[in-house]
């Protein structure tokens, strides 16, 4: 595990980078930072950092698709990943890895082309079988130890945006 700003293993992290071609992030926990504000009629709401969303269009524009993996439903999800541009959006996965498998047939990429950004332990078996599996600062200790990359930043709080900048500098692209 190379944690943000390490240089012990940074040639070996820059490779995983530069051979993603898809982006997976899981929601609560990454793109948001875990907290569910719950309406009185039951609606859920969440709070997407700006800079995270802004790292995803430029990630896209370096030629990575990105998607979205969630074992929760969330209209918000949906609507974020609209704005974004996200077109692969799996929600109310109670198993990650089936889903990822499925994901990845439909899109037609390898496993080792994959990155996979979590936090929980329900994360932990999509970041075994992906190329480049990076866990959020302030993620489980589980999912941290089977990371290749491990942020600085927690989910929600730019942890997308510190992936996205490191995968497009591995690419060599402008930023």
């Amino acid at each position: 595990m190379q944690r943000g700003g390490s240089s012990t293993r940074r040639g070996d992290i820059g490779k995983k980078a530069r051979a993603i071609r898809l982006a997976i992030f899981d929601v609560d926990g990454v793109l948001t930072d875990g907290t569910l504000y719950i309406g009185a009629n039951g609606e859920a709401f969440k709070a997407f950092n700006i800079l995270d969303g802004h790292g995803v269009k430029m990630l896209q524009s370096a030629g990575v698709a990105c998607a979205i993996l969630s074992g929760r439903e969330s209209a918000a999800v949906r609507h974020r990943a609209a704005e974004l541009g996200i077109a692969t959006v799996v929600e109310g996965a109670g198993d990650k890895l089936a889903a990822f498998e499925a994901m990845i047939a439909r899109l037609g990429v390898a496993a080792s082309a994959c990155a996979y950004v979590g936090d929980d332990l329900p994360d932990l078996a999509p970041m075994q079988r992906c190329g480049f599996a990076v866990a959020v600062a302030n993620a489980v200790q589980a999912v941290k130890a089977g990371a290749h990359y491990v942020t600085k930043a927690a989910g929600g709080r730019g942890a997308v945006r510190e992936f996205c900048e490191l995968v497009i500098a591995a690419r060599g692209k402008a930023r």
